[in-house]
């Protein structure tokens, strides 16, 4: 792939760098690969064929390969939040200037086409320590950072160090998170929850003092939170996991956490379910058979019914007391009643009662052979 594109002029040079190189370091799947150019300006670039998207700062994609390549940088904060920065993109920025800005050890180390790893700031032993730890006093100038430190430590469930969760707390004291813009929070809160230990992420937050200022609905104690401490191997459904988080909050908490976020409405819906419907779930067993249909119903399961398996999926970690299977099989045995299985001569809302009186009948069938 390299060997597609001729240097210019000699000191051109192209690293692989960051996640692809820390994944490749752990032994894990790489899913993106991100290369930085040395030596080279965007006319270079764009004279070797790439072509030019980012706006704020030179990054190309690839003719071939659409993978992203940026010019080294060297970013100067000017203002308050993740957005005041300036960028230096000239030739003389060097591999170390540019890795010297990330922001943890682990995901400033580069690679040579050749192979060669160049790890000036020790992301390896970090990464053999299983630990988080931030670069530079950089880090302080992007409160994104306090969230992206949270979500990778959800992901590999490493501990932060504590130098790094000192200079958080700074981060947090000097108001940097107020410049976070809601959907920024969403968007790295939706792929934490997804990760392999989300409550890790909620965990970091706490100690550097930003989850009651981002969350003031949660608290590190809540039993959203803590059900996301079970281990736990869901599908990587967000939708599932929000519901989780906040299956022991009001209605209204709900709504006013998804308005405030601008969370997705199938998240919201979701989570509205389980926590209404989580009672009911609970003492499934304990129904009537007009009770469950009633529930099914409550639960639009015969119109949606991945939906309705994503409830009891959600329900399950967030109860003591498993009841998906049983509301399962009753839900299949009364989906089993449609319209096709009516007599045709009803009509109207003839047709509806009789399919409501049948499911009814089947699900009273269903639970008396358990209990013979």
């Amino acid at each position: 792939m390299l060997s597609t594109i001729h240097d210019s002029h000699l000191k051109m040079k192209i690293y692989l760098v960051g996640g692809a190189v820390r994944d490749q370091l752990l032994g894990i799947p790489i899913k993106e690969k991100d290369w930085v150019v040395t030596g080279a300006t965007v006319q270079d670039m764009l004279n070797q064929g790439f072509r030019q998207v980012g706006k704020d700062f030179p990054v190309f994609l690839h003719p071939e390969t659409y993978e992203e390549y940026a010019l080294a940088r060297i970013e100067r904060k000017t203002g308050r939040g993740y957005t005041g920065f300036t960028f230096d993109t000239s030739p003389t920025v060097t591999l170390e200037e540019d890795l010297l800005r990330r922001d943890l050890t682990i995901n400033a180390i580069a690679q040579t086409p050749e192979g060669e790893i160049i790890d000036p700031y020790h992301g390896q032993d970090d990464l053999a320590k299983k630990i988080l730890r931030h670069v530079s006093s950089a880090f302080t100038e992007d409160p994104v950072r306090i969230l992206r430190v949270g979500r990778f430590a959800a992901r590999f469930g490493f501990p932060v160090a504590e130098e790094t969760i000192t200079l958080m707390q700074k981060m947090v004291t000097a108001g940097e998170i107020d410049a976070l813009v809601p959907e920024r929070v969403w968007k790295e809160l939706e792929r934490a929850l997804i990760e392999k230990y989300p409550f890790q992420f909620f965990s970091v937050l706490e100690k550097c003092g930003a989850l009651n200022i981002l969350f003031p609905q949660l608290s590190i104690h809540n039993p959203g939170i803590l059900a996301l401490k079970q281990d736990i191997h869901l599908p990587t459904n967000s939708q599932v996991h929000l519901a989780i988080l906040l299956h022991a909050l009001s209605k209204e908490k709900i709504n006013i956490f998804c308005d405030h976020y601008r969370i997705p409405n199938q998240h919201r819906e979701l989570a509205l379910l389980v926590s209404q419907y989580l009672p009911d779930y609970q003492k499934a067993k304990e129904l009537t058979a007009e009770e469950l249909l009633q529930l099914l119903i409550y639960l639009d399961a015969f119109r949606r019914p991945i939906r309705f398996k994503e409830f009891l999926t959600a329900s399950e970690i967030c109860s003591p007391y498993s009841t998906s299977l049983w509301l399962y099989n009753v839900f299949q045995a009364a989906a089993n009643i449609t319209v096709e299985n009516i007599s045709k001569k009803l009509k109207g809302k003839e047709i509806g009662e009789k399919i409501k009186q049948t499911r009814t009948d089947v699900i009273e069938q269903l639970l008396e052979s358990v209990n013979r």
